[in-house]
């Protein structure tokens, strides 16, 4: 099966083709045959009922520096596509938004990888509200006074932006803090959305496992270890990745969220657990499928190729 696949990402000149998702699913494609077409996700429109895109026929390789070769640039109608991945990194903003409402139009007729509705609708830290069993005490809210009550109530805190990512803007208050109000201040003078406040997991020394799921089923993890004098673990404020292996919990924490997924179309998603927590259900962009090759010999990119091709073939 040859498929046409419109890959919709940040610029690809800059990535780390040793670490990022993205690359790994392109090249995975053209190895098993797939046409390929790389645009941003400005270069989306919407002209009189027609989703189009612009960009270029893409080559890839995994050589430093060299990494891609972009052919002419082209329009490409998205109708007439069989594949879109929606790649493109947060922040969660309008722009992203109005992606998931353009890429809606062309769903399910052209597959949209993940499935536009459901990432606009189950964002990262909204998503894990539906478990509350499953997560540490978490509030959202944009009131002080309300999140004054929370601290007061749970010690010790994390803090962080609703629609961050990456690890960005977030805190840990400790009891001995003083900087909540100011730390208020400086979010809500730069937005109007609420923020996020945890209860701190003191296992998060030990790492935040990222667990991948492809159709809502696990097919491993790695642990993100914090660097020293840290709190966050994500890789790009300089966490450490290690291989590890599922527990018993964490597979539980997959059972209970892995049917939604499957039946919401998100195909890639992934979650981070710290201790016996779920803290985030990752479906705009998630990485960590190349570490995981590297530490486990798991092959994700494969994987999801399969579950495409196959959910393809269902619909012809």
């Amino acid at each position: 099966m040859s498929l046409k696949v419109a890959i919709q990402m940040d610029p690809i000149g800059p990535i780390d083709i040793d670490a990022d998702s993205t690359f790994r699913i392109a090249l995975e494609a053209q190895a098993r045959g797939h046409d390929l077409v790389y645009d941003t996700p400005d270069r989306l429109s919407d002209r009189e009922g027609r989703v189009l895109a612009r960009g270029w026929p893409l080559e890839l390789r995994r050589e430093r520096g060299n990494h891609f070769t972009l052919g002419a640039e082209t329009e490409i109608d998205l109708d007439d596509w069989d594949v879109v991945w929606l790649r493109q990194d947060p922040p969660f903003d309008m722009g992203y938004i109005t992606t998931t409402h353009l890429l809606d139009r062309v769903h399910p007729g052209t597959l949209v990888v993940n499935d536009p509705f459901w990432v606009r609708n189950y964002p990262e830290k909204l998503l894990v509200l539906s478990f509350t069993d499953l997560t540490p005490p978490t509030l959202i809210a944009r009131d002080l006074d309300e999140i004054r009550r929370f601290k007061a109530e749970h010690g010790d805190i994390i803090l962080k932006p609703l629609y961050g990512n990456g690890g960005a803007g977030v805190f840990r208050l400790d009891p001995n803090d003083r900087n909540l109000a100011s730390l208020h201040e400086l979010f809500t003078s730069l937005s109007r959305e609420p923020l996020i406040a945890q209860k701190f997991i003191p296992d998060v020394s030990k790492g935040d496992k990222r667990i991948i799921l492809v159709d809502g089923e696990p097919v491993g993890a790695i642990n993100r270890v914090p660097a020293a004098g840290e709190t966050r673990s994500n890789m790009h404020v300089g966490g450490r990745p290690e291989p590890t292996k599922l527990t018993d919990r964490e597979r539980e924490i997959c059972a209970r969220i892995g049917p939604l997924l499957r039946e919401k179309g998100q195909v890639f998603v992934g979650i981070d657990v710290i201790g016996d927590w779920l803290t985030e259900i990752n479906v705009t962009s998630p990485t960590g499928i190349q570490e995981l090759e590297r530490f486990d010999g798991i092959n994700t990119a494969q994987r999801l190729w399969q579950v495409i091709e196959g959910k393809i073939a269902a619909a012809r």
